[in-house]
């Protein structure tokens, strides 16, 4: 192990019971954290451990819990919570850290552990380092009259709920609304029905029977399909669909339609910069979201500052610079006056929120601009290959880039949470768009098969 082999954008993730995502990593993973936030040797040290509904999250519980406790850490075990809940009730419970147990969007197969600081932030580069460091060399154990202690927390939902409501304007209520929420068969499946129904929405809910192997099957942000057709069976004002750790969110209108993170994002900075809401006069987004959103925010004097893809890196950018709204286009809305992380049900409260305010349809508020065309293909590669080093392929980019000169824009790059190499290209010209991305796709799949 050599650099951040261990941690990707978003902590560490990968197929359960294959390197890195195993039993044993997990313990010693708990070990270096709890030694990193005890290196003092003091007691009254305190972490939570919250985890979605993956089958593997019991091992990996109880991986951690072995590791934090050798070294003398007290862990406070929440059960299946959404990720920004973890954020929140680090901060909330006076914790030294925070673990959430997930791979968010991806398959039930794989698994992932996060980190959060006392602050509730995800930790930096150079803190996941130090313990990537310390998972090398080893951690000592503590003594065994200071070995720590577990607990089981009953009402850390709730704390959410309460905290989720909270944000909604408190002199309102989601009476006469009827909404479709696809939980997808993860983390929010009870916190994100309960929220709805307390603040008055008639609650039509999918997605909400875990199994420990249907997580993300099918429904979720990333497969709306059934959510669109429910809101249109079901004549539904509006549709919500989170993925696997509720920290993303799909809105859906009236008719079906998908606003995705953008959209959501312009809707609520042109509407917090009427109310002088908008920190900074600005936006936070990543590489990927569209031009369109850039041109959108121009046209209002406002500006979109862009930061690599992770929403860890967009709340890091945030903070830097006093900024209060910012996400990714696939839908991880941050919004620090309420949030440490992405929150898919506090961001559809907003839009909510917006809904209520403006007397409008949800059909009337996701289009907020027009989108450049863009297209983005993955290609699947193994581990251990270095597909953007091949020649011939840096040949391929730097003649798309050539060829998009003024006319669009191309990113390639390598997927941080899985073995992807994903090539995305905007251009208002379509055909010029699915050549320039297929042949690059064709180009790394003919070099990978050699």
């Amino acid at each position: 192990m050599s650099g951040r082999e261990l941690f990707g954008t978003d902590g560490v993730r990968g197929q359960a019971n294959a390197y890195p995502m195993t039993a044993e990593m997990a313990l010693r993973l708990g070990a270096a954290a709890g030694r990193y936030f005890r290196s003092d040797g003091s007691s009254g040290h305190r972490v939570v451990i919250g985890k979605d509904t993956r089958l593997s999250g019991y091992m990996f519980e109880n991986a951690l819990t072995a590791g934090l406790t050798s070294t003398g850490m007290n862990v406070l075990l929440l059960g299946p919570v959404p990720t920004p809940a973890v954020g929140y009730l680090t901060r909330s419970m006076r914790a030294d850290v925070g673990i959430m147990i997930s791979a968010s969007h991806n398959p039930a197969h794989d698994n992932g552990i996060k980190f959060f600081g006392p602050d509730g932030f995800k930790l930096s580069d150079e803190a996941e380092a130090e313990i990537e460091a310390m998972v090398l060399d080893g951690v000592d154990p503590t003594a065994a009259g200071s070995i720590g202690r577990a607990k089981r927390i009953d009402d850390g939902r709730f704390r959410y709920v309460e905290r989720a409501k909270s944000t909604f304007p408190a002199n309102r209520m989601l009476t006469g609304l009827r909404i479709v929420v696809d939980c997808a068969n993860g983390a929010a499946y009870r916190t994100a029905p309960e929220v709805l129904w307390e603040l008055g929405a008639e609650v039509v809910a999918i997605g909400v029977e875990p199994n420990g192997v249907n997580i993300n099957d099918g429904c979720g942000s990333t497969n709306v399909q059934l959510a669109a057709r429910t809101v249109v069976e079901r004549r539904a004002d509006l549709g919500i669909c989170l993925d696997g750790d509720a920290d993303r969110v799909m809105i859906l209108d009236e008719t079906g339609a998908v606003a995705d993170g953008d959209q959501i994002m312009a809707l609520l900075a042109t509407l917090w910069a009427s109310e002088d809401r908008l920190r900074g006069g600005a936006l936070v987004a990543t590489v990927m979201s569209n031009l369109g959103l850039e041109r959108h925010l121009a046209a209002q004097g406002l500006g979109l500052e862009r930061t690599p893809v992770g929403d860890r890196y967009v709340v890091e950018r945030m903070r830097a610079g006093g900024f209060n709204l910012g996400g990714e286009q696939s839908g991880h809305i941050v919004m620090t006056d309420y949030t440490t992380t992405g929150d898919g049900l506090i961001a559809a409260l907003q839009f909510l929120a917006a809904m209520s305010q403006s007397g409008k349809l949800a059909s009337e508020l996701v289009r907020q601009f027009e989108p450049v065309p863009q297209l983005l293909r993955n290609v699947r590669f193994k581990p251990g290959a270095k597909p953007l080093e091949d020649a011939e392929v840096k040949a391929e980019i730097a003649a798309a880039e050539k060829r998009l000169a003024g006319q669009g824009r191309l990113l390639i790059r390598k997927s941080g949470t899985e073995p992807l190499i994903r090539v995305m290209a905007e251009c208002e010209d379509k055909a010029v768009l699915t050549e320039t991305v297929g042949t690059i796709v064709d180009t790394v799949e003919r070099r990978l098969g050699s």
